[in-house]
């Protein structure tokens, strides 16, 4: 199923499909034109402006597979817009001025295992980005686009602002590439002007204006079109190209010579004594030399510093990171799901190719004194010098043109993500005919402050630590899609799998560290830190674009629900697996957050029916609702399920729920009812002093609602209950027959949270283990007292319920008091409880009074006692004496008397059910908030 034409990266909610295509006229004609000079300027400030519509990101998700019909403005292929901007990034400074740096310190072996190990990262990276890239239609953003796709606003927010600083970085490398060129060669004793010439002056300060000139041109570039660059790039690779084999020639045809050592190399010369170097031509004894590793000093660091594997392994690996430059161009290829893999992965081949070629012809022509001291070695042995300065200059300008281009296309697309807010939202405004000059304009700044570090060898660190942990960013993607197992990840490029994924994240992870750890560590650091900020403050934290999170989420529970037996229970182990049927959330937002609080960590499901005959509806009533429950959820800040079913009666749909709630051995074991009385529900979404005050369900449009106020309150009047007091008797005997324990909760629209933690009014939890319809003293032992012992010692561990004192009420009803008094303090002390114990004066006159008139006041169809005046006045006395001694108590926890054994068909069921209910009724009036507890199973533990 295709998602909606709508909330795209690069598309608008509120732009048509016309108009979108005409905003996204990529690079058609130049940007500075007179005529659109002034509204582009009133689109940057926030005015009406004809790039407007860019202004606004979408909210409600993003295009997953894009428009169907073909877009005009994407104009690149597989060769100009991929493989040639990859094959320019790889080549970049490395090709011309750095392979003898490499060789004449690590060797050739050494050399040839770094670009292994290099490529080997890279091909398993590629591996991913094809993956991800075939598996639907890439937008603009490449990298960032696909990450964040996958990972997730903040994983992918996070990674993609490390991925634009990358570019950034990488592109004042190459500039400072390019510019250790022109020096060297145009500058003081210059190759191509002679000794003692000079056509510009060297200096730190020179070289940064050099540098400066050359980031301006890149502007220039930049804002007359990414689609210049494209469409020349495959002319600046052919000229690379005849660079590269006028070099690979020069190593065959050239005669042995003497190869003068820069005067900027202070470590081995002077003004007053010279050195060379030495060019043999191909000879095997140079070759032995240069086998193996003999790390020296890097004269162009200001100390001299001495080289080692990671340093050396640092600047290859700069060399080769441009393996994203065509993904980033995904806004403008044609098709991207094709072109990025074939491009990407031929790019790949044809560079490594160069390199180790390169590489064996400098180690079996070279020695080791000119590699380690003149990096720009190839070109006096060129048969024409001009051929390196012109292949030095091309390669590495395009490779920093290229990422320019990359970087603000990157930041473009987190702008209109909405990623950090209206803190970019000035770049999103900032586009002109589909450039986004005002990314191009930060991305040229930042350039320009990178420029000021000068020192090509530790930019190149700083830059590979970046590019290698986006392209682990973009394994972990790519590993993440794959054992998530989902259906709809089936890219048409297979040749990975969750093997290469996995060995290219622990690749880039390793050298990550092996580089530089430094500068690993706080890349790190500085990503959490960003996807921490993301996920709590950005705007795009709640965008549906579908987190690689919640497949693995469903992938493990469902592995882990499969394991979980529950023939394997355990009571050591047992925890409140509570189904609460909620018929108003309104009026139910103390009790749901109550039982949210007792829950200990296990299963909690919000249940609710909705009473209809299922067969006569046009659709399902519930899936309107459902989200808005799931909102309930959120706004009350419970860690709950929702459960909702369509019965033709509350009981039954009680039973479709208890049945059905939950999966394999997570089940509900306890039931929760509210209490059936006459209290009138209290809308606690529109309290004045409630904490659960909210307008956000006040104008929602669902068929159950006519006046749009979603979860209207019941009135007396206007809506009857769905259910009487007899069916209300019925589910509790459903829910004992279903071998459910049993919470019947009363008063919660009482239960102020905030009173109980702060105020100090109240002081405990009072539990009183006895039946008082028909006591006994065994009653303090059964399974309904120990479950009630067991839910009263949960909630005391409870924060906000925890500084209360747990007190247990023991009514005896014979003659042995201090014997069952000894006997339930030794089960407390068991049972690992902490609680005081208290016997009431006044109870032996009730019992004795009871005992009188049979010792119950359950109904009965025999001798109905409880319809007695009798039965009525004992059951006051007991709820007076239970009022006299919770004054101060937050909660208390009531023994359930089971209801009448009574069959359905007989002559007083009905009258027995009423009692029954009338009697629990007057027996919790005017109490704090009320549990009544009724357990069927053990839950309670006192071995190891």
């Amino acid at each position: 199923m295709l998602a909606p034409d709508i909330g795209s990266t690069n598309a608008d909610a509120e732009a048509s499909t016309d108009s979108l295509r005409t905003a996204r006229s990529r690079e058609k004609a130049p940007l500075l034109s007179k005529q659109r000079f002034f509204s582009g300027l009133q689109n940057i400030f926030g005015m009406s402006g004809p790039s407007s519509q860019t202004a606004n990101v979408a909210s409600d998700g993003y295009i997953e597979f894009g428009a169907m019909s073909p877009d005009p403005s994407r104009t690149l292929g597989t060769f100009a817009g991929v493989f040639c901007p990859v094959a320019l990034s790889m080549f970049s400074a490395l090709l011309f001025l750095r392979v003898g740096f490499i060789v004449g310190n690590a060797g050739l072996l050494m050399t040839v295992v770094q670009f292994l190990i290099a490529y080997k990262i890279l091909v398993f990276t590629v591996a991913s980005i094809c993956a991800i890239s075939t598996n639907g239609a890439v937008e603009g953003g490449g990298a960032y686009f696909m990450i964040s796709r996958t990972l997730g606003p903040e994983f992918g927010g996070s990674i993609g602002t490390l991925f634009f600083f990358a570019n950034v970085v990488s592109s004042a490398l190459y500039i400072t590439g390019c510019t250790e060129g022109i020096v060297q060669n145009f500058g003081p004793s210059g190759y191509l002007v002679g000794e003692g010439g000079g056509l510009l002056p060297n200096g730190v300060w020179w070289r940064f204006l050099y540098s400066t000139m050359l980031n301006i041109l890149n502007l220039g570039v930049c804002l007359i079109g990414a689609g210049m660059f494209a469409k020349t790039s495959a002319l600046i690779l052919a000229s690379v190209c005849i660079c590269i084999l006028s070099t690979v020639v020069s190593f065959f045809v050239k005669d042995p010579m003497e190869v003068s050592i820069p005067d900027i190399n202070t470590l081995v010369q002077n003004a007053t004594h010279h050195v060379n170097g030495s060019f043999t031509g191909l000879y095997m004894g140079t070759l032995r030399s240069n086998t193996w590793p003999a790390y020296g000093r890097d004269y162009t660091t200001p100390d001299g510093d001495l080289t080692q594997f990671a340093s050396v392994f640092g600047v290859l690996f700069s060399g080769v990171t441009g393996i994203m430059a065509g993904a980033n161009m995904s806004g403008e290829l044609k098709e991207p799901a094709r072109s990025i893999p074939r491009g990407t992965l031929s790019a790949v081949a044809f560079t490594f190719v160069v390199y180790v070629s390169l590489a064996v012809l400098t180690a079996a022509s070279c020695d080791r004194f000119l590699l380690q001291n003149n990096y720009l070695f190839m070109l006096p042995i060129n048969v024409w010098p001009p051929f390196v300065v012109i292949g030095i200059l091309t390669a590495t300008f395009s490779a920093s043109l290229s990422n320019l281009i990359g970087s603000s296309r990157v930041l473009e697309a987190l702008a209109k993500d909405n990623v950090f807010g209206p803190m970019l939202k000035f770049i999103s405004r900032g586009v002109w005919g589909g450039n986004p000059i005002v990314a191009v304009f930060l991305s040229w700044f930042l350039v320009e402050v990178i420029l000021l570090i000068g020192n090509l060898n530790l930019i190149a660190q700083i830059n590979s630590v970046l590019f290698l942990l986006s392209y682990l960013a973009t394994n972990m993607a790519c590993l993440g899609l794959e054992l998530a197992s989902a259906p709809n990840f089936r890219p048409s490029f297979k040749w990975f799998s969750w093997h290469t994924a996995l060995i290219g994240l622990l690749g880039t992870l390793v050298m990550m560290f092996v580089i530089n750890p430094i500068y690993a560590s706080s890349s790190i650091l500085l990503c959490l830190l960003l996807f921490m900020m993301l996920h709590l403050f950005s705007p795009s934290r709640d965008a549906h674009w579908g987190s690689i999170s919640q497949a693995l989420i469903f992938h493990q529970v469902r592995k882990y629900l499969l394991m979980l037996d529950s023939r394997k229970d355990h009571v050591k182990f047992w925890r409140p697996q509570m189904l609460l049927l909620v018929n108003n959330p309104r009026a139910a937002c103390p009790l749901i957050h109550f039982i949210n609080d007792l829950k200990k960590g296990g299963l909690y499901v919000l249940g609710h029916v909705k009473v209809g005959d299922f067969t006569t509806l046009d659709a399902d009533p519930t899936l309107d609702e459902y989200n808005h429950w799931l909102s309930i959820v959120d706004h009350l800040k419970v860690k709950a399920f929702i459960e909702l079913t369509v019965a033709p009666s509350v009981r039954e749909g009680l039973q479709h729920l208890i049945r059905l709630s939950g999966m394999g051995a997570m089940k509900p074991n306890t039931i929760v009812l509210g209490f059936y009385d006459e209290q009138e529900p209290v809308d606690f979404f529109e309290r004045t002093q409630s904490r659960y005050k909210t307008r956000e369900f006040d104008n929602v449009s669902v068929s159950s609602s006519a006046s749009g106020k979603l979860f209207e309150l019941r009135t007396r009047e206007h809506s009857p209950r769905f259910i009487d007091q007899q069916q209300y008797v019925g589910m509790i005997n459903d829910v004992l027959k279903l071998k459910k324990n049993l919470c019947i909760c009363r008063h919660f629209h009482r239960l102020d949270k905030m009173a109980v933690t702060k105020t100090g009014q109240f002081k405990h939890i009072d539990v009183w283990p006895i039946n008082l319809f028909t006591p006994d003293d065994d009653d303090a032992f059964d399974t309904s007292s120990l479950f009630m012992l067991q839910l009263a010692c949960i909630l005391n561990m409870v924060p906000g319920w925890k500084h209360l004192t747990l007190r247990v009420y023991l009514l005896e009803c014979a003659s042995q008091r201090r014997s069952n008094e000894h006997r339930l303090r030794q089960l407390l002390q068991q049972l690992r409880i902490t609680a005081s114990i208290y016997q009431v004066d006044g109870w032996t006159e009730k019992l004795q009074f009871l005992q009188r008139y049979g010792g119950s006041v359950l109904p009965s169809p025999i001798d109905n006692f409880s319809a007695k005046q009798e039965s009525q006045d004992y059951i006051k006395s007991v709820n007076e004496m239970i009022k006299q001694q919770s004054q101060q108590s937050a909660a208390l926890f009531l023994y359930l008397p089971p209801p009448p054994a009574v069959a359905p068909g007989h002559a007083d069921y009905s009258v027995l059910q009423t009692q029954y209910l009338q009697l629990l009724t007057k027996l919790t009036n005017d109490l704090p908030p009320t549990v009544f507890v009724y357990g069927v199973s053990a839950v309670t533990s006192t071995t190891l």
